[in-house]
């Protein structure tokens, strides 16, 4: 019995979510990350920072793209252990794409914009091959770029229906959900979602309660599979304000029920397995064990971004003045 006993205080302790915090040896905002396994992890963010690490976070090497000292990185997306995309920010040129393959090592200017009107905010893939950017409207209508080549073509889509000044807040990176090939869904400062089940060939947009302002909407979109995801945001200039900030689905994005819980404004959520959640902000943590329905508190400080492999039970938040973190549940 004593020993029964003992192995479930023991699982008890291991399942339950905490923050370590890491030496990044940068003192820039940190707003992208990708985890592709426990060990590599990619983070970017202000002044051309991209960093790497493959000992599960406890050294990050810093690496360099020539020519971009002064851009902000607001997204990484790693494929594999040595190959990743970064985006960086901004009006006109200021918005470009690069890709390694070799760890870092060397870099490849894929795109830069040329529409002074187009400003792009976040990307992610579903293969190594396809990938998805998202820019703010431009004249009324969604741009977006479309890879199948790994980068080497990067193909510009218009989509009709945007609001006026919609677009997306370049705040995490993970604004854009995936999944498989075909199924893609896309969150706008407006609260609405955009999704398309044709690889982004054809386009639906449905409202999901989250308010909208300048400052306010969503910031985060999750799918666990082609029928449950859920939403994220609130407003930034009031971080502990625990509105209805999160939202879910159970029919593909379609229609959306408004859930309460979080502890404040959150710009990122990330799928752990099949119905735990985190939910992570400046402001702090939050973890769902059913599936977004209700939400705990997760001691320790907050961050801008949040990533996690698909297996495993290790994540990684990155934020201000170059703070990362490491999350084990």
């Amino acid at each position: 019995m004593k020993t029964a006993i003992l192995l479930c205080v023991v699982a008890l302790h291991a399942a339950t979510p905490e923050w370590t915090i890491l030496n990044s040896g940068v003192t820039q905002r940190l707003r992208g990350v990708s985890a592709v396994n426990e060990r590599v992890a990619w983070a970017s963010g202000a002044g051309g920072v991209i960093l790497r690490t493959n000992d599960g976070g406890t050294t990050w090497r810093r690496l360099t793209v020539a020519g971009a000292e002064t851009l902000d990185f607001r997204d990484v997306d790693a494929v594999d252990e040595r190959t990743a995309y970064v985006l960086s920010i901004g009006p006109g040129e200021s918005s470009r794409i690069y890709k390694t393959k070799d760890a870092g090592d060397t870099w490849q200017l894929q795109f830069k914009n040329t529409d002074p009107k187009a400003f792009y905010d976040a990307m992610t893939f579903s293969t190594p091959s396809r990938g998805i950017a998202f820019s703010d409207s431009v004249d009324g209508k969604f741009v977006l770029l479309l890879t199948s080549d790994g980068g080497s073509t990067w193909k510009r889509q218009e989509v009709t229906g945007a609001l006026p000044g919609e677009g997306a807040f370049a705040a995490s990176g993970t604004n854009i959900a995936v999944q498989g090939k075909k199924d893609v869904w896309i969150g706008t400062t407006a609260g609405r979602v955009l999704r398309s089940s044709d690889g982004g060939t054809s386009w639906s947009i449905s409202t999901t309660g989250l308010a909208a302002s300048p400052s306010a909407g969503i910031f985060s979109v999750a799918f666990r599979d082609k029928l449950h995801g859920i939403v994220v945001g609130g407003d930034y200039k009031a971080e502990g304000v625990a509105g209805d900030n999160a939202a879910i689905t159970a029919d593909g994005g379609k229609t959306w029920t408004l859930v309460r819980g979080l502890g404040g404004f959150r710009s990122v959520a990330t799928w752990l397995n099949n119905n735990l959640l985190a939910a992570v902000g400046p402001s702090g943590t939050d973890i769902s064990r059913d599936a977004g329905k209700t939400w705990t508190p997760v001691p320790g400080p907050g961050f801008h971004t949040f990533s996690a492999p698909r297996r495993g039970r290790i994540g990684f938040g990155a934020g201000e003045r170059g703070l990362l973190g490491r999350l084990r549940w």
